[in-house]
């Protein structure tokens, strides 16, 4: 069961305005770049699911952050159908994130009360997804639409809350970009956590990494 209600999501994602998004396939490993995060100062990490068992790894990944890390919120994203939302949902998951907007992971995430976040390309696609009750859209993938497209949508709906993922740089240039153009969050994935070319991760370069972002993040926002 989600630790985290959909509103306390919703108001942690737009206050920290930043979502790592991560996926490893060992254990240690995870435990290791979600305390860099959090020691950085996110509050929130999606972890996508894009491996063989990787629900397994996020299980323990869950009872991790519950146990030693109370202020994290652990969701989900990758996810293309109900069934997968419903297992991660069983798993503790407090939010679920798509690359794509399907009605019924919205209905299956609301009839828990699960904050999730489609990724949508189009107008339609955000007003439907709104409709079934998204708090918090996803643009994606966010290089390919940009800024400018953002300052188009929030012209006729203001009241939308975007999270561009996808080419979004954790730099004052790229971010500011984003924030001027009205996002509520940004989601970035290994732009914030990068492996080296041995595929090893430096944790303490990606825990001064968020904390860089969320302190370019808070002076946007002021």
């Amino acid at each position: 069961m989600a630790q985290f209600t959909r509103i306390e999501v919703a108001s942690k994602m737009k206050e920290t305005g930043l979502v790592p998004l991560f996926y490893h396939n060992d254990i240690e490993v995870s435990k290791k770049v979600l305390k860099a995060c959090y020691d950085g100062g996110a509050r929130l990490l999606e972890f996508t699911s894009r491996g063989d068992f990787a629900h397994e790894i996020f299980a323990e990944l869950n009872k991790y952050a519950i146990a030693e890390l109370p202020e994290m919120i652990l969701g989900v994203g990758s996810i293309t159908d109900a069934a997968a939302a419903s297992l991660y949902m069983q798993l503790g998951a407090n939010f679920i994130v798509t690359p794509v907007f399907r009605e019924d992971i919205a209905i299956v995430c609301n009839r828990r009360k699960v904050l999730w976040s489609p990724g949508c390309g189009t107008l339609t696609e955000i007003a439907k997804a709104e409709e079934l009750g998204c708090e918090i859209v996803k643009l994606f993938p966010g290089d390919i639409y940009g800024p400018e497209f953002i300052k188009a949508i929030k012209g006729p709906q203001p009241w939308t809350s975007i999270m561009p993922t996808g080419g979004v740089l954790p730099t004052q240039e790229n971010l500011k970009s984003w924030f001027d153009a009205g996002v509520s969050c940004v989601g970035i994935g290994s732009k914030l956590i990068q492996m080296d070319a041995q595929g090893n991760f430096n944790f303490i370069q990606i825990e001064a990494l968020t904390k860089e972002c969320i302190d370019i993040i808070k002076s946007l926002k002021k």
